[in-house]
C-alpha cells in the first residue's frame, strides 16, 4: 500500500518525503539551508518564505502528480528551497540575489543531482523579479514556482511578513507597502490551474478588501463607495 499524501503536509513530512511523491528526500538540502543560509532572519526573504514556497510547490506536485515526473518534482522542490538562498534582504537588482542562490546551490549540490543542475537553475531564474521571461513561455514547473513565490501576501501572516517585512527590506514605511497591496492584487495573475484553484478570485478579493479597510483605519479617511 502506498503512503497517504497530505496536502497539508508538515515541513518534516515534505523533507523526508513520507508520501514518496518525488525522488529521494530533501534532508541534505534542508540541513544546508537551516545551518548555512545567511538570510534566515531577514524581514521578508527569510526561512519562513523559503519553506512556504517549498510547501506550496509540494502541494502543486500533488496536484500534478500524473503530469510531472518524480525527478521533475525533486528539481522543483530543491529550487523552491534555494530560490532565495542568501538573499541580501535589501532593495536592489534581483539578479544579485539569483546569483547568490545559484552559487549556494552549486556549492552544496549532491552528486545525484548534478545532471539536473541546469534545470534547477532555470527554475530559480524563473523567480527573478521583475520577471525576465513571460510566464506563457515557461515550463509548467517554472510556472509553479513563480505562482508559489508571488502568493505570500495571500497567507494569514501577510501583514507581518509582507507589510512589515518588505517595508524593512525596501526602506519604506509599512503604510506605503500596505497601499501597494491593492494594485498588486488587482493585477495579480496566476498561470497554473493549481494556483487558480488554490488562490481563487474570492480569496484575492478578500485580500484587496482587507487592505482597503486597513488603509482606511490607518489613514482615518473614508473610502468612496463604487
Amino acid at each position: 500500500m502506498s503512503p497517504t499524501l497530505s496536502i497539508h503536509g508538515s515541513t518534516p513530512e515534505i523533507v523526508r518525503n513520507d508520501g514518496r511523491l518525488y525522488e529521494g528526500n530533501l534532508k541534505h538540502y534542508f540541513r544546508v539551508v537551516f545551518n548555512k543560509a545567511q538570510n534566515l532572519r531577514n524581514p521578508y526573504h527569510n526561512f519562513r518564505h523559503l519553506c512556504h514556497v517549498m510547501w506550496l510547490c509540494y502541494k502543486a506536485c500533488i496536484f500534478y502528480r500524473d503530469t510531472l515526473s518524480q525527478r521533475e518534482m525533486r528539481n522543483l522542490l530543491i529550487a523552491a528551497l534555494f530560490h532565495d538562498f542568501d538573499h541580501t534582504g535589501k532593495s536592489g537588482p534581483d539578479s544579485v540575489n539569483i546569483g547568490r542562490s545559484i552559487a549556494g546551490l552549486v556549492e552544496h549540490l549532491l552528486y545525484e543531482d548534478e545532471a539536473s543542475l541546469l534545470e534547477i537553475v532555470k527554475l530559480i531564474k524563473a523567480t527573478e523579479y521583475p520577471y525576465t521571461f513571460p510566464a506563457e513561455k515557461l515550463t509548467l514547473s517554472c510556472q509553479i514556482i513563480r505562482d508559489a513565490d508571488m502568493s505570500q501576501a495571500l497567507t494569514v501572516a501577510w501583514i507581518q511578513q509582507v507589510v512589515f517585512g518588505l517595508s524593512e527590506e525596501w526602506g519604506k514605511s509599512p503604510l506605503e507597502v500596505l497601499k501597494m497591496q491593492m494594485p498588486f492584487h488587482q493585477n495579480l495573475q496566476f498561470f497554473t490551474e493549481w494556483a487558480k484553484q488554490e488562490f481563487t478570485q474570492e480569496i484575492i478579493t478578500q485580500r484587496i478588501t482587507e487592505a482597503r479597510e486597513l488603509i482606511e483605519i490607518l489613514s482615518d479617511e473614508p473610502v468612496a463607495l463604487s
